[in-house]
């Protein structure tokens, strides 16, 4: 097993020639192309990876390969692209580890010890902006803040909390996510996540959050050992089948909803176990087994507990009335 391991930051010691610290790190930065199963069939999506290992493995956003049934890989320097499957995720913390198939010899990133960051650093952002493919774009920036909490969403459902993220003002663009924030010695510093208040695939800003470096090299040296638990998943979940957020107070009084917490479902995918069980765009979500559901993170973290041909008995509510069946999970994302 390969495990990656973090050197000292070299910071103030590398070029300052951006094209020169951008030529250490982008022959192991990758596009990733999926195929995302929607309510209403299939879209197309695209981020960025960083290559880890020399035999493939590739760290990158969950959010960039959540719901994909399909993801294929561009490597620089290499001409088609590859197939990838997920080995593991961590939604809380959005991230995930992939696995190109039949290749070795890879270049991998420098990943740098986040700990020692300031603000007023310079910094690269490398990645494949709006989702173009080809060489990848590089931005100039600084650290402007950090240990920043956010809230991102994907289209203004599940959302996600993530703490402790670098703020910089390199401008990213959609197709960033999963992309290298770079020291001036061409070490990854942080994980590119999403942009202000906009979500994972927000149009471009220059207001922008990443993962350190530190955690994200843990989390990614447990999904390699295979060390599921505490937020890491290994392998396949099981799927229900539906897109939500959390209902709030002020989203209840609008919809005219008597209750006021839930996971409250935006879309259902078709043929999936959701649909099967009657579950409909409106309904609220309240619980899954003898777990409570009060939010869309509660509903994620519910699911994560199963795989796939798992038996579940989700319970919801749908024009003022209760409903509850016993679904069986497929093989997917984990709502």
């Amino acid at each position: 097993m390969q495990t990656v391991t973090p050197v000292s930051p070299s910071a103030g010691t590398g070029s300052t020639n951006p094209s020169a610290i951008a030529a250490k790190v982008i022959p192991a930065i990758v596009d990733i192309n999926t195929v995302v199963q929607t309510a209403s069939g299939t879209s197309q999506a695209a981020g960025t990876g960083l290559i880890i290992t020399s035999t493939g493995d590739v760290l990158t956003n969950n959010h960039v390969v959540e719901g994909s049934i399909s993801i294929r890989v561009a490597i620089q320097g290499r001409s088609g692209t590859y197939v990838a499957e997920v080995v593991g995720v961590d939604p809380t913390d959005d991230l995930a580890v992939i696995h190109i198939q039949g290749v070795s010899g890879l270049p991998v990133v420098t990943m740098a010890d986040s700990s020692t960051l300031q603000v007023g650093d310079s910094v690269l952002a490398i990645g494949n902006a709006l989702g173009l493919g080809g060489a990848p774009r590089v931005t100039q920036g600084q650290i402007t803040a950090l240990n920043q909490s956010i809230t991102a969403s994907e289209n203004g459902t599940n959302s996600e909390q993530l703490t402790g993220m670098i703020q910089s003002d390199a401008e990213i663009s959609p197709g960033d996510s999963g992309g290298a924030l770079v020291n001036a010695a061409g070490q990854v510093v942080g994980i590119i996540t999403a942009g202000e208040a906009q979500g994972f695939r927000s149009s471009s800003t220059t207001v922008n959050y990443a993962i350190p470096s530190s955690p994200a090299v843990s989390i990614a040296n447990r999904i390699l050992a295979g060390q599921a638990g505490n937020g890491v998943i290994i392998g396949p979940v099981g799927y229900l089948g539906v897109s939500v957020e959390t209902l709030d107070p002020q989203t209840a009084s609008q919809l005219g909803l008597k209750i006021t917490s839930g996971a409250l479902v935006r879309s259902v995918q078709a043929d999936s176990p959701a649909q099967s069980a009657g579950i409909k765009t409106g309904a609220v979500i309240t619980g899954v087994n003898n777990t409570v559901i009060d939010s869309s993170r509660a509903l994620g973290d519910a699911l994560h507990q199963f795989k796939p041909g798992d038996h579940v008995k989700v319970t919801w509510l749908y024009q003022g009335a209760t409903h509850s069946a016993t679904v069986t999970l497929i093989s997917g994302p984990a709502v």
